[in-house]
């Protein structure tokens, strides 16, 4: 249902380990995914984000989410401590082909992002009517 991948994490920390500096891009947003009955719901930790800030969209079967958090010191403030990242933070989903991608439901609460994507119809179970003989059977197809 869900490829999860980002080529240039790895990178970016090792980066940061030998240069000791953080010009990597903004770390990845963590993310908990799982199947809820006919739902597939993905929940994204972006906490202090302005929900105005955060885009998503679908793109044959890719979602990208991006969100962007900006420092909360007013412009030339002296920063005395800056250990919360800032910039722009980008996520990329390769979604499967059995999950409904035209109604996804986004929600943001608590600086948690939350994404319901239904199982695609074509993608669930259903019953197969059996005829012939005298007798009428079902069988789980």
């Amino acid at each position: 249902m869900l490829m999860r991948t980002d080529p240039f994490r790895e990178f970016d920390r090792l980066a940061q380990q030998v240069f000791g500096t953080s010009t990597a891009r903004p770390s990845a947003m963590p993310m908990d995914a799982y199947r809820s009955g006919d739902d597939f719901v993905v929940h994204f930790d972006l906490p202090g984000i302005d929900p105005e800030t955060i885009e998503l969209d679908v793109e044959r079967n890719v979602l990208n989410v991006r969100a962007e958090r900006r420092s909360p010191a007013p412009e030339g403030a002296e920063t005395v401590v800056a250990e919360r990242p800032t910039g722009t933070f980008t996520r990329q989903l390769f979604l499967g082909d059995t999950l409904d991608t035209d109604r996804i439901d986004a929600s943001y609460d608590a600086g948690v992002l939350t994404l319901r994507i239904p199982v695609a119809e074509q993608a669930k179970p259903r019953r197969i009517q059996i005829t012939g003989g005298g007798d009428r059977k079902q069988i789980r197809g």
